[in-house]
């Protein structure tokens, strides 16, 4: 079996709408041996090895289920094993992922497989050793040559759970995100460790472990100086030991002699229980426990010994939410078997696993188990008593092997707020205080007993999982202090997507929410924008991107183009967006990434609209557009439309649903807007900028959605007219998007289009702007679009200019040099272009170049540009020879409001000046005599 291809997907996607793996399997030969023929042999194998196989329930959906799918008739293939055994291996390792499907491609042999996943590198990993497990199952005389003889399945194993352990979450910050989750706080993983931000924007919060964004770090820094949480507990009347520090091995023992044994010896700034000795009452002790404290912390501690159990009271945002009494790690005697035997005896209780992969820990014989063995004139292979008490561990840590108990229903209320006091005092939100006592249900004030330790980050796992009794919601208290009730954890999100128009609608909306006051993340075809200003360079139309925004604590709302490529490539970002937008879906970028059909394209881009929570904004005159109101969750569907008399729109306007209608009246057409039965005329298309007096009419389509979304994600009316009025297509707004260039003696308008809907668009554009010379175009089409997309632009533009240059992209993705332009060239050849109308300049800049030199007083150029920024500055540096000025030639730049200079009479204009207005404003003109 091989692997050909792999998806990882971060969210939403064509296969779920949580993170999953997707593995193209090539089975080979193995295609003719499903479960039934490979034999009983190979299940039994399987099945000892991942014993949890038989609770799959498969398409059974009951426990066994799986088991009957490879035993029944011919069984099932090993593509549909392969799923199971990633998804078990990861429940293996304590991960908790149950979704998996395998499919057929099309290919003799070849399956999709499709597992869920939590950690990434965990879900590759576990995909490449379930191969290999199945591999090494296979029978002998069908094994691939490749196959390791010496798999030893058992280390593989725990090397993998360990492995994964490193890379999981650990149980504290597990058991946050849980919380998060049950409380739809969206939440993104930072680091490989425990970094997790909470929320997004300018509404995130983080957290490392359990110290979070609201942690003081004062706060921290004395509880990791024991010493001094000794002292200041001391000064309010808490009760502590007696306490030393020292730096040397004599001075320790003179410290426990001046202190009173037995004493404690630990590091002054370790943890989990790290170098801590307990009941110290011989000098040979104190000396090696001074030692060993020494290996994590060169101060070390010497203190009073508490006697009494170890018990943790936690403490969030100032009060008690949980107590548990920590046992170390032991072993009891049976009188019959050693010391080492027990060990292995209690590792076997299926509740403890590798690091914190369970409940409880494995024991280890390791330097602290050896020296308390010692203490007790004990080994590895001595036979304790029956009933004999053996303990491994001076600290009751989960982490070395250690149990809990909860006891929060029995905490004496006197050593709750004993509790709550100190974690105050500390000034940590977030608190674990360790009280030594023989009775946590009688107070310290009768029973005694003392603080032997505060902690900043204190551990979860024996809350959330206790060994014995009830477990507590320790996080959900933290999640409440960092998002108290009605406060907010998301920043609205616009998810645009569409095949064309989808980033100048983004743009537009950016504008909108930037003109009312709004701090903007903006995701696109160029880059990332935050509050306007580019941070990030690029393509930025995918997941990564999208994080970018989401992350930034600056940003208020988030605005994201959505393209199709980022979808299969990555999935989204997110779970869930307010406002799910999808323009059009015309044809483009078929034949790739296994989207062969329009259909199948329009199912890839109504993912952001399956994922919309508050609307689903959809194209009424698109029919695949209007097919995705069936798959969307969304409280509302705006439908947009430029036809004032479609009829569904009509009867979902008169069920007082939500609509953007373009209606003509007396002053051109009108951009409408439908709401719960009110109707809403919102602004004149001809006073957009974008839309060129209302003949660009693609924009004043993008306008319309811009319109919509905004008004579903709640902007004032007032505000997405002002944006509206205010956007125009410069180069600085629209880089890319129909630019034009007013300064030549010619009209040159730059355009970003790269498919046939595209152009058409700006063609319609260029039949409707008056040009009294020549008409040109520059023509290209991406090198990985199909044949007939290429053609058919080249089609388009065939009737409509009298010079043609045809030229490719830069990155030739996958063609010859000359592929594409003679593509084109034979397609305006078939559509009656004569041979001396067309150019072939294969380079990009040699082609506008050739372009701009051929284009004469009042011809119109079309550029249609891949490498945007080059072009266009190509374009304004272009030198024309016809550049001296001629009797009534503009040559000034509009001028600005004439009240604000005293009126036209105030500027004393000479003799042969007059003002023209024109479609650019008002401009000077004047004779070539005139200064």
């Amino acid at each position: 079996m091989k692997i050909l291809d792999r998806s990882i997907y971060l969210g939403p996607s064509l296969y779920a709408h949580f993170p999953v793996i997707r593995l193209t399997l090539d089975l080979g030969d193995l295609e003719d041996w499903p479960t039934a023929r490979l034999g009983k042999g190979f299940q039994d194998a399987l099945l000892e090895a991942l014993p949890g196989l038989k609770k799959h329930g498969c398409s059974y959906r009951e426990e066994g289920g799986f088991l009957r799918r490879m035993a029944e008739d011919d069984g099932t293939w090993l593509g549909h094993v392969f799923e199971h055994v990633a998804i078990e291996l990861q429940q293996m390792a304590g991960i908790h992922v149950t979704f998996g499907r395998t499919r057929g491609n099309g290919e003799h042999g070849q399956y999709d497989v499709v597992f869920q996943y939590e950690q990434e590198d965990v879900g590759v990993e576990a995909a490449r050793l379930g191969l290999r497990l199945l591999h090494h199952f296979l029978p002998k005389e069908i094994q691939p040559p490749h196959t390791d003889q010496d798999f030893d399945w058992e280390e593989e194993r725990d090397a993998f759970i360990r492995s994964a352990q490193r890379r999981a979450l650990g149980p504290s910050t597990a058991s946050l995100v849980q919380a998060a989750e049950e409380r739809n706080i969206p939440w993104i993983r930072l680091n490989q460790y425990s970094l997790v931000q909470f929320g997004h924007g300018c509404h995130a919060r983080r957290i490392q472990a359990t110290i979070t964004s609201e942690t003081r770090q004062i706060g921290v820094e004395i509880a990791s100086d024991k010493e001094e949480t000794n002292k200041m507990l001391g000064d309010l009347g808490l009760p502590v030991a007696r306490q030393r520090m020292v730096y040397q091995e004599d001075h320790a023992v003179r410290a426990a002699h001046r202190i009173g044994l037995p004493v404690v010896i630990k590091p002054l700034n370790a943890n989990h229980g790290r170098g801590v000795s307990i009941n110290l009452d011989d000098e040979e002790s104190i000396r090696l426990a001074f030692n060993n404290a020494q290996l994590h912390s060169r101060a070390v501690l010497v203190e009073s010994f508490l006697s009494g159990f170890d018990h943790r009271l936690l403490v969030v945002n100032g009060t008690l939410v949980a107590a548990s009494k920590r046992v170390p790690g032991h072993i009891i005697g049976d009188g019959k078997s050693t010391v080492e035997q027990l060990i292995e005896v209690v590792n076997q209780d299926p509740r403890r696993g590798i690091g914190h992969e369970k409940v409880l820990t494995q024991l280890e014989l390791d330097y602290q188990a050896n020296r308390l063995l010692e203490l007790r004139g004990m080994t590895k292979d001595s036979v304790p008593e029956k009933d004999k008490v053996v303990y491994l561990r001076s600290t009751g840590n989960l982490s070395t092997g250690g149990t809990a108990v909860d006891v929060t229903d029995s905490l004496h209320p006197d050593n709750r707020m004993m509790a709550e006091r100190a974690a105050r005092a500390i000034g940590l939100d977030v608190c674990g205080v360790d009280f030594l006592t023989e009775d946590i249900s009688v107070s310290y004030k009768v029973g005694g007993g003392g603080i032997c330790e505060v902690n900043a980050a204190p551990g979860f796992r024996m809350h959330v999982a206790p060994s014995e009794g009830e477990p507590r919601d320790v996080a959900g208290p933290v999640m409440d202090m960092l998002f108290p009730e009605g406060s907010q954890s998301r920043i609205p999100i616009a998810s645009i997507t569409g095949t064309n128009g989808k980033t100048t609608t983004s743009r537009m909306i950016s504008h909108i929410f930037k003109m009312s006051g709004k701090t903007t993340g903006l995701a696109t075809t160029d880059g990332v924008y935050i509050d306007g200003q580019a941070t990030v360079s690029g393509d930025m139309t995918g997941p990564t991107s999208a994080r970018i925004v989401l992350r930034d604590p600056k940003v208020e709302v988030a605005v994201l183009e959505t393209a199709r490529g980022g979808i299969l490539r990555r999935g989204l970002a997110y779970r869930q967006c307010d406002v799910g937008a999808v323009l059009n879906v015309q044809s483009d970028h078929l034949g790739l990434r296994g989207v062969e059909t329009l259909e199948g394209l329009a199912k890839v881009k109504r993912i952001v609209v399956e994922i919309a929570k508050d609307t689903a904004v959809l194209n009424a005159d698109d029919t695949l557009c209007l097919k995705m109101a069936d798959h969307t969750q969304a409280k509302h569907i705006c439908y947009v439309t430029m036809n004032s008399d479609h009829p569904l729109v009509r009867d979902h306007i008169r069920a007082e649903g939500r609509a953007v209608v373009l209606e003509k009246g007396m002053g051109g057409h009108m951009i409408a807007i439908y709401d719960k039965g009110q109707h809403i005329p919102l602004l004149w298309s001809h006073l957009i900028p974008a839309t060129l007096d209302g003949r660009a009419l693609h924009n004043v389509q993008n306008a319309m959605f811009a319109a919509a979304v905004a008004f579903s994600m709640g902007v004032d009316l007032e505000d997405i007219r002002h944006g509206l009025r205010t956007f125009d297509t410069t180069f600085f707004q629209a880089p890319g998007r129909m630019n034009i260039f007013h300064d030549h003696p010619f009209k040159v308008i730059m355009d970003y289009g790269h498919n046939p809907a595209a152009v058409r668009a700006m063609v319609k554009l260029v039949e409707q702007l008056p040009a009294k010379g020549k008409k040109r175009v520059v023509l290209a089409a991406p090198g990985d679009r199909r044949d007939v997309d290429v053609q058919e632009i080249a089609a388009i533009c065939a009737k409509h200019f009298d010079h043609f240059l045809c030229r490719r992209d830069d990155n030739l993705r996958g063609r010859q040099a000359e592929e594409i332009p003679n593509l084109l060239r034979d397609s305006l050849w078939q559509s009656g272009v004569s041979a001396d109308a067309i150019e072939i300049i294969p380079d990009e800049q040699e082609a506008v170049a050739r372009a701009l030199q051929a284009s004469a007083k009042d011809d119109l150029l079309l550029v249609f540009a891949d490498a945007i920024a080059r072009t266009w500055n190509q374009i304004q540096e272009f030198q024309s020879s016809e550049s001296d000025v001629e009797e009534n030639e503009v040559i000034s730049v509009p001028l600005v409001d004439p009240s604000s200079f005293g009126g036209f009479e105030a500027l004393g204009l000479d003799e042969g000046v007059e003002l023209i207005r024109d479609d650019r404003g008002v401009r000077i003109a004047a004779s070539e005599e005139t200064d």
